[in-house]
């Protein structure tokens, strides 16, 4: 089995293959262009028993990644940790473009990497929830520079998270009056946040409708909202991408790394993995924890059985990403069997 492996960038793609025992075999350079993708698709034909091999930075790859599936191609995503780790254990010194291709096709020997499809109802999701944690990122900014505006005008400042809707308006009466410079930055710092604070409703609601049709067993899980569910799909990228929930464990960051030798054996957080998903994991577990029922059972069952509590947190969350898994298989085969019967209706 041959390798190809790819380091993307805006305008160029620079290619590498490498045989099973990583020793590279050719190399090319492409336009990162549709007619740049036809290139290599020629010239991988050299070698009929191949795997593409991509590092997972969606921006740089998916228009490549979904040429290139179009094709019939098998194409594997790997994650940058991974390619990053090759490179430095490798012999040759440096960076470049080759010396990346060839890291990202060496790193593809790591078992159980997730297969890419093409982009389907996930990423509309993805784009709203990142676009509307950008806003939420935007509006702290201007949330913060109004209150030292606020200071300085010697108006009384909100408590934290005190900036809602009937303050800012408001606060924007008090500053009509005034011309001084600062007053007329802080109106329209006012303006800005109240006009993001609509879009981000806006989205919020998008999301929530979005999620509840993708994922309504997801979203029955407790302690899963509409925004938390949604970020588990659109960071998951569908759930097939993974042979098994120990692989989406490992992806997540829930399974724990053995750290053991000779006669003690232990294992500890695990540190990597997909960081948005292991967020989304905890604050299910958190909410779980704060209300009576499975997780608080089982959490103070762990306790009891001698673990910390961060420790039967971290156990929790594990679970968790189990059931998680569980329940995106259902809901991704119930999409794909209503997906089955509106084309033979049609």
């Amino acid at each position: 089995m041959v390798v190809i492996g790819v380091d993307s960038h805006k305008r160029t793609h620079t290619v590498v293959a490498v045989d099973e025992a990583g020793r590279k075999l050719g190399e090319r350079t492409v336009a990162a262009t549709a007619e740049g993708h036809l290139e290599l698709l020629g010239w991988s034909r050299s070698w009929p028993d191949h795997v593409w091999a991509l590092e997972d930075c969606r921006n740089l790859t998916r228009r490549l990644e979904a040429d290139l599936l179009r094709a019939g191609e098998a194409v594997r995503r790997v994650p940058t940790k991974l390619m990053a780790g090759a490179r430095r254990s490798a012999r040759e010194p440096g960076k470049s473009d080759p010396i990346d291709a060839l890291s990202v096709a060496r790193a593809l020997r790591e078992p159980d990497l997730p297969v890419a499809r093409l982009d389907g109802v996930e990423r509309e999701l993805r784009l709203l929830v990142d676009y509307r944690d950008v806003l939420i990122s935007d509006r702290t900014g201007h949330q913060s520079r109004l209150r030292w505006f606020l200071v300085e005008l010697g108006i009384p400042e909100p408590p934290a998270r005190g900036l809602t809707v009937l303050v800012l308006t408001g606060l924007d009466l008090q500053l009509v009056a005034r011309t001084e410079p600062c007053a007329r930055i802080a109106r329209n710092l006012v303006a800005r946040i109240l006009e993001m604070t609509t879009a981000i409703d806006d989205l919020a609601r998008q999301i929530g409708e979005l999620t509840e049709t993708l994922s309504p067993n997801l979203m029955g899980l407790f302690g899963c909202g509409p925004l938390t569910a949604a970020k588990l799909v659109a960071e998951t990228a569908a759930i097939g991408r993974f042979r098994s929930r120990a692989a989406f464990a490992a992806h997540n960051g829930t399974a724990p790394i053995p750290v053991w030798s000779g006669n003690l054996v232990r294992h500890r957080l695990n540190r990597g993995g997909n960081r948005q998903l292991n967020a989304a994991l905890h604050r299910i577990a958190i909410t779980q924890l704060r209300c009576p029922g499975l997780g608080q059972a089982y959490v103070a069952k762990r306790i009891a059985a001698g673990d910390t509590k961060t420790e039967a947190i971290r156990a929790l969350r594990r679970r968790l990403s189990d059931e998680v898994y569980r329940r995106l298989q259902a809901d991704e085969v119930a999409r794909a069997g209503m997906e089955g019967l509106a084309r033979v209706a049609a």
